[in-house]
């Protein structure tokens, strides 16, 4: 596999070279030269196929130039032991679940692939690297379980203080060993700049192997396609065009879903859904990319406001509006609907949804509900609800909802946390010190 950068399609590397750097030396984002075609035979028995190996297939169609195949298996058995499954809500309505890994978020997704990969790499070559992540909330927990204790990897998560849920920050800040927190002063925006400056800065550089495990990583990516994959299998028997609502921060999510589309997978359209921080809803709809400084809401993994990977989901269509437009939809949804779309599904249905999957939800109702197409509609929940116990709580208006222990265990643990200006130079220092 050959990567170019998005803002210099001269400059090239490697998958190993693009894995460890994270970011091309003129800040742009790595994207494959060429985008390989998943086999028609495997498309037409996909449904008879486990998450692992969809996995294995998908992984080895990517990557088997770079990586034998015997592996790559083992970089995916290593990486998952949870599936991703598609649970029906009402009538050619399904939810994705994408929160049945060890942090209950489908960061895990990535997270592991990438550890899992990282130490193949790091074993052949016998190096070390130290990681920067910046955190909206669900990717620091990810990160942080997906890398503890791993071998030759150090791990530095900047989360934005306040910012994420009591469940999140825990994750983040009690695993200790290899993992270090740090609590920015600032939103997520700034956490992305400090980790995005550190990459290019030549005396950190010089000192330390930096590597990111930000969805600006293409082996963050690429596992994330590996579910789209698993969900068409699940609702292929239906007959029906399947189209995917996907609550959107970074964008990564939906990039990754482009790259299952480029490979071949049979998705009729995709659904760009946000809250409050809508640049791509408004871009889809007037062509028009204008960035601004990121607003708090209740479906904090998504406050984003100028997101990383739009250059990656724009440049799947040749940087051309009127493709993207064609095959991706944009919506978004204030708190109030969010927090009505969870009560309301809640009393109709049972079904416990977290902040971002209602926003995933409200998108796919409002898009089969201008366009009257029949089809099965795939809204992806990206995070166990009990990872929102306040907001879910306040919307449902009800008393206590139930905790799974993983995640209830972790409350009483103590939080570590370095607290951090959004200033470079300080974040600099910390990191020479």
């Amino acid at each position: 596999m050959i990567l170019y950068s998005t803002k210099n399609t001269q400059l090239k590397a490697s998958l190993e070279e693009a894995v460890f750097r994270s970011l091309p030396a003129d800040n742009g984002l790595y994207m494959p030269e060429h985008i390989p075609s998943i086999s028609p035979d495997f498309l037409a028995n996909i449904e008879q196929r486990s998450f692992n190996e969809i996995a294995f297939e998908v992984s080895k169609t990517l990557l088997s130039d770079d990586i034998p195949e015997a592996d790559i298996l083992q970089i995916v058995e290593r990486a998952f032991d949870f599936d991703a499954p598609v649970v029906p809500i009402e009538d050619k309505t399904y939810c994705l679940e994408l929160f049945h890994g060890p942090s209950m978020a489908f960061k895990d997704f990535g997270a592991r692939f990438m550890a899992s990969l990282m130490s193949y790499f790091l074993v052949r070559s016998q190096q070390e690297i130290r990681i920067l992540v910046a955190t909206s909330g669900d990717t620091g927990g990810a990160v942080a379980q997906g890398f503890h204790n791993v071998p030759g990897i150090n791990v530095t998560i900047l989360y934005p203080s306040g910012k994420v849920s009591d469940i999140q920050e825990k994750q983040l800040t009690t695993l200790g060993g290899n993992v270090t927190a740090l609590e920015v002063d600032g939103t997520f925006d700034d956490c992305q700049a400090l980790v995005k400056q550190a990459f290019l800065d030549d005396e950190l550089n010089k000192k330390y192997n930096l590597a990111s495990a930000n969805s600006i990583n293409i082996s963050r990516l690429i596992p994330q396609s590996f579910y789209y994959f698993r969900a068409y299998a699940q609702v292929k028997h239906l007959g029906l065009p399947v189209v995917f609502s996907v609550p959107s921060g970074n964008f990564g999510n939906l990039s990754a879903g482009l790259l299952a589309y480029r490979m071949g997978l049979p998705v009729a359209h995709f659904i760009a859904t946000t809250n409050r921080n809508n640049v791509v809803p408004n871009y889809l709809s007037n062509g028009n990319y204008a960035p601004v400084p990121s607003v708090e809401t209740i479906s904090n993994a998504m406050d984003v406001g100028n997101p990383s990977n739009f250059v990656r989901m724009t440049r799947f269509f040749g940087d051309e509006w009127a493709k993207v437009k064609q095959d991706i939809s944009g919506f978004w949804f204030n708190d109030d609907q969010t927090k009505a779309a969870m009560r309301e599904v809640y009393d109709r249905t049972g079904y416990l949804m977290c902040p971002h999957t209602a926003v995933a939800y409200l998108g796919l109702k409002e898009y089969t509900n201008l366009t009257q197409k029949e089809v099965a509609g795939v809204f992806l929940s990206t995070a166990h609800y009990a990872k929102f116990l306040n907001v879910v709580e306040d919307a449902l208006g009800t008393g206590e909802v139930e905790i799974p222990t993983r995640l209830s265990d972790l409350l009483s643990k103590e939080k570590v946390a370095t607290p951090m200006t959004k200033q470079f130079a300080d974040f600099k220092a910390y990191l020479l010190g």
